[in-house]
Parts: structure tokens; sequence; C-alpha cells
């Protein structure tokens, strides 16, 4: 039986106070760093923060810790015992954490402090390739990373019973969902990942049903009410080069079965939501393929492609993460392209999806856009706030929507004019709600006034009214014609439902 690092609870406990007893935590090494060598750090920068540590007035126990931790250096023996209080270097070469030799102790995990709004996390992963010589292990353990923050980010984070963290790796989505789900189940195929996932539990004193086993596998016939994945989604032929980003299903396969089978484990009102990626043939046709996993699940659904990568920037980006030699990047790369060429792949598109089980039996509501404009990333705020808007426009008529008062937020409107024989002639005009995903909406001179008075003081049926007689027109007809955008304002967040 293979053993892993960190299976003794005993020494983790004691590797927690320790770690925690010389500050090592986002705070006290921010403090130790400073402001900008923490963020060159956090951008991949790192020796500005091996200069920090090395500083006079740098504390020596956590600086020895960042050095060995975070920076992949090779410390004195003498040094780390010092930093490491009642634990012994000799303990943590026992519990897989650190080799040691003539020339010192270096690393064999990625132990780091990890912050969000409510708390201060450890998390235990295998160190990636910049921090190591060579490639990484077929059964290494990514740790946080742009990915895994993306998805934190869009979870709604509404207080539910009972979550499922599918593909855990290390456990950060668990850790995130652990402040407001009562019982958590993750699951990895890797046994090293799921050993690291139940050391990273128990640092930071919670507990998780640990699973093995892929897909949906390991928890049939079970129900949750949050569902949150990041998955080993990256599309290819089928090899399992790396665990952490191959999931030995062919194309884009992991992805088509997470989507079309969320609905038989989720609980009605239930939630899942993961990153994705799919292939296209087509570049004017995007979105084919998903759509139809989307409307085989019959979840409600929102999904957000946030880039289209063609097949050259794709496997680069790939094959550069795992760290191998030039040849064998060459050599990978090549075969990679050569299947995607043969399969007829143009692109792979990458985003988010947001699922939702209908708590009643009707059409499924289905949304598939492109978003691709900095600072509008989905967040767990606009993903709940869309699905609260797209309730209100289902079982909203047409006549309480007019009996309705609105008002817009802060948006911003914005004009194009094009020069001509009598000065700037303005072409078209939108509005934008900063921040919001998707939300800009073409607008033309009725609705940029409707926007403007909606203020929540009369009904919208008033504004309109008032609207068709100072342009002569009949107030029904000119409804008519409004609603539709007043619509999809408000599934915008451009307009809001006044309390």
């Amino acid at each position: 039986m293979t053993a892993y690092p960190l299976s003794d609870p005993d020494l983790v406990d004691a590797l927690g106070a320790a770690l925690r007893g010389a500050d090592f935590t986002s705070e006290g090494i921010d403090a130790l760093l400073g402001e900008r060598a923490s963020a060159a750090l956090v951008n991949g920068s790192w020796w500005p923060a091996l200069r920090a540590t090395r500083r006079d007035d740098a504390d020596p126990a956590l600086a020895t810790l960042v050095r060995l931790f975070l920076l992949g250096s090779t410390e004195p023996a003498g040094d780390v015992d010092a930093a490491l209080g009642s634990l012994t270097v000799d303990d943590l070469v026992r519990g897989g954490v650190v080799a040691a030799d003539a020339d010192g102790v270096r690393a064999l995990l990625d132990i780091r402090p990890h912050g969000s709004d409510s708390a201060d996390y450890l998390v235990v992963a295998d160190q990636d390739a910049s921090m190591r010589p060579g490639a990484v292990a077929h059964d290494h353990v990514l740790g946080i990373g742009g990915a895994s923050m993306s998805l934190a980010q869009t979870v709604i984070r509404t207080p539910v019973r009972r979550a499922l963290d599918l593909g855990t790796g290390c456990g950060v989505q668990a850790l995130h969902m652990d402040g407001h789900c009562d019982e958590i189940v993750a699951t990895d195929t890797n046994p090293r990942a799921l050993a690291l996932a139940a050391a990273t539990a128990r640092l930071n004193g919670m507990d998780w049903d640990l699973r093995d086993g892929s897909l949906y596998q390991p928890v049939t016939g079970e129900t949750f009410d949050l569902i949150v994945s990041n998955p080993p989604f990256v599309v290819g032929s089928g090899a399992q080069d790396y665990i952490y980003r191959d999931s030995g299903i062919v194309g884009d396969g992991v992805s088509r079965q997470l989507i079309e089978r969320a609905g038989d484990h989720l609980n009605p009102g239930g939630i899942a939501q993961m990153l994705a990626n799919w292939m296209v043939y087509d570049v004017e046709d995007w979105d084919s393929r998903i759509r139809a996993w989307v409307e085989t699940s019959g979840l409600d659904a929102w999904v957000v492609q946030r880039e289209l990568a063609d097949p050259i920037s794709y496997v680069s980006l790939w094959v550069s993460d795992a760290g191998e030699s030039t040849e064998d990047a060459a050599r990978r790369g090549a075969e990679w392209l050569d299947w995607f060429e043969r399969e007829g792949i143009v692109g792979i598109g990458m985003g988010s999806v947001t699922l939702r089980k209908p708590v009643d039996d009707r059409p499924a509501d289905v949304t598939i856009e492109e978003i691709t404009a900095a600072g509008q990333e989905v967040t767990g705020f606009e993903a709940q706030a869309w699905w609260r808007r797209r309730d209100f426009l289902r079982t909203t008529s047409d006549a309480e929507l007019l009996a309705a008062r609105l008002t817009t937020p802060p948006v911003f409107l914005e004009t194009q004019s094009l020069p001509g024989d009598e000065g700037w002639q303005q072409v078209g005009a939108s509005v934008t709600r900063p921040g919001g995903p998707g939300a800009v909406l073409g607008v033309d001179e009725v609705m940029t006034a409707l926007l403007a008075g909606c203020r929540g003081q009369v009904p919208l049926a008033a504004l309109i009214t008032l609207l068709a007689d100072f342009h002569g027109v009949d107030a029904d007809a000119l409804a008519e014609a409004a609603l539709p955008s007043v619509r999809e304002a408000i599934g915008r967040g451009v307009l809001h439902v006044a309390e």
C-alpha cells in the first residue's frame, strides 16, 4: 500500500500548530515581504520575496518557512528545526513533507496560507513545475491556481445542507464551501489528491467525506443542494499523462458527462457550478456543442464562454504547464496538434457553467453567451442575482411589469457617432452596468429617456404614457414596443424592481 505524505493526523496537527505559531499566515507573510514583493510573488516573480526574507529585520523563523515552502529554497537543518518549535526535521522527513541531505532541507510539498473574506487557511499540494526540476509526476496534485480561484469566485454562497466537490484535488473548493455547507462530500480519482485534501481539511479543523472515484460514480443514488467541480477538463485524445488535467476520456467527454448527468444528483432548486472546455468545429457556431449538453440535462443554465482558444495557444498553455523538457514538450505538442487537426477542431471554448434544477414542471431557462471583457467575470453574487432576475421575468406578466416601479442603478451611457456633413451624427448608443457580466444594453432615444426616468417613483406605465405624449405616439403601441427591451434590461441588471 502506497504511503502518502501527512498521513499521520498527529503530525498534521503539530505541523499546523508550528506554522501558525510562526505567523505563517497570509497576513504574517504579507507583513514580512511587503506589499510590492507580495504582489510580485502572486504574479509569479519569486526573487523579490526571497530578497525580502533576507533582510536583517526579517523574523528568522517565518523567513525560513517562507523560503522552504513557498520559494523552493534549500535551508540549513538547524534553521528549519528552530522554526518548527517542538517539531523536528526528522518528523517532517518521516511524514513525507521534506527531504534532507548534506546540502540541507528542501520541501517536497507546497504548503501555503490561503486567505478569504472570512478566514485564513493552510493548503497542501505538490510543488509546481517552477519550483522543482523536471516534469511533474503523473499523480501531481495541483495547488491554488487561476482556474480554482475563478471557480471559487463564481460559486453561490447561500447556506445549504449538502454539497459535492467533484474532483477536489487539494481541496480548495471544499475549503470555501465549508463555511456555508453543513456536509461536504469531496471526490477524486487520484488517491494522492485525496490524501493531501485530507491533510488540508485537518490543518483547518474541517471534516469532509472524501471518496475515490470518477465523475458521479462515488455518489451513485445521492443528491445534493450544491455541486461544484473544477474537473480535469483539458481536451485531448484521451491519454492521461497528468491526472490533474487529463480525465482519460476522449475529447471534451468529461465536461459533457458532468453537465448532462448533473440533474440526477441535484435536489429541486439545487445548483451545479463548474468550469468546462468544449470543442468547436465552427467559430460561428461555437455554442452548438455545449448547448446540446445543457438541453440534454433538462436544467436551467447560464453558460458563459470567457475565451475561445485556437489549438496552438491551447496546446502551448498546457504543454508548458507540466514542466517538461523542450524536446518532450515539442513532441507532445506536435502530437496534440495532429489530433486536433485530424478531428477538425478549430477552437476550444473555455468558460463557466451554472446549472439549476427547476422546482416545478416547466421548460428549462437556458442562456449561453460569450462575455470576454475584463472586469465582467461571473461571481457568486452575480450568479445568484441572475437567477433571481430570471425568475422574476418568468413569473411576471406584462401587465404586472407595467404596474411595477423600476429604478436604474449606476450605469454608463455611451454613444457612438460618425462625422458627417452636419457635424457628428449619432449612430448608436448603449448602457453598461459596471462590473456586471454581460450587463450591456443597446438603447434608442426612447429607451434612453425611459432609463433616465426610472427612479422608483411612478409605475412603468405612467412613464411610457409621458414619453408617448412627448413623441406624439400611441401609449399602448409604445408599451408593446418597449417591453422587450425593458425585460432585457431587467435581465441584465440594468433596471431594478423597486422594493
